[in-house]
């Protein structure tokens, strides 16, 4: 099994889930015979959220690179980002480092072809709704990607930004969220919800959501886990 690497820390919320289920799945998948080795970058949360929202790219590729370089020397075969926002500069990271990234968007595009889904709508910080890195897979494959109006988009990143990235979880919020999807399935049509932020997962999930739910970071983690099996030919 090869060694896996995150670049974490953004936010540690989600890089918490990445850590535990990782760990607790292979221990279960492998009838407790085995745990992976993984290695956590943890980059400044802060730092990288200034540049992402100032539109410095540049800055904020080069600063990813170094801990994808970190993790490539530190003996990591499968690296992969902890967060949906920073594949804003997924393919200059890879351009940089050489690495091929375990992508987010690609699991989930590959996910949403499996279920046979037409149409989702995807959720997230405000540079995953409005930029093109979390739609272009899916509307590569012919599927329909729709956002919530502008004005759900800014309820949506200020929930995210203030609430779930400090681990607070309301009810007010889940009631909020649940009738901006409700809009969007009257209005779209459609048929599952992207949470593509990954600390939108400590809100909605299928038990509590008004439609099914693609868990960005269960689908990821779940092609992780593939890999990390498929890498030295393991059978779990």
């Amino acid at each position: 099994m090869k060694k896996i690497g995150l670049v974490g820390g953004t936010g540690p919320e989600s890089t918490l889930m990445y850590y535990k289920e990782l760990n607790s799945r292979i221990d279960s998948l492998t009838g407790g015979r085995s745990m992976p080795d993984i290695a956590i970058e943890s980059v400044d949360f802060r730092k990288a959220w200034r540049q992402v929202s100032s539109g410095n790219y540049s800055d904020l590729a080069g600063y990813l690179s170094e801990k994808v370089n970190l993790l490539k020397q530190s003996g990591c075969g499968i690296i992969a980002l902890t967060a949906g926002t920073m594949h804003i500069v997924f393919d200059e990271i890879e351009k940089e480092t050489g690495v091929s990234l375990v992508s987010i968007p690609r699991a989930v595009c590959d996910e949403a072809k499996r279920r046979s889904y037409k149409k989702v709508g995807l959720l997230g910080t405000i540079f995953t709704m409005e930029q093109d890195y979390m739609k272009k897979d899916l509307v590569s494959s012919g599927i329909e990607v729709f956002v919530p109006e502008k004005k759900d988009r800014d309820l949506i990143a200020k929930r995210i930004l203030e609430e779930l990235e400090l681990g607070i979880v309301k009810e007010a919020t889940l009631q909020e969220f649940n009738s901006i999807i409700e809009k969007m399935r009257i209005e779209n049509g459609i048929e599952a919800v992207i949470l593509g932020c990954t600390e939108l997962p400590l809100l909605l999930n299928n038990d509590n959501c008004i439609l099914p739910c693609m868990d960005s970071v269960e689908i990821h983690i779940s092609e992780l886990i593939r890999l990390s099996a498929s890498e030295d030919n393991t059978k779990y």
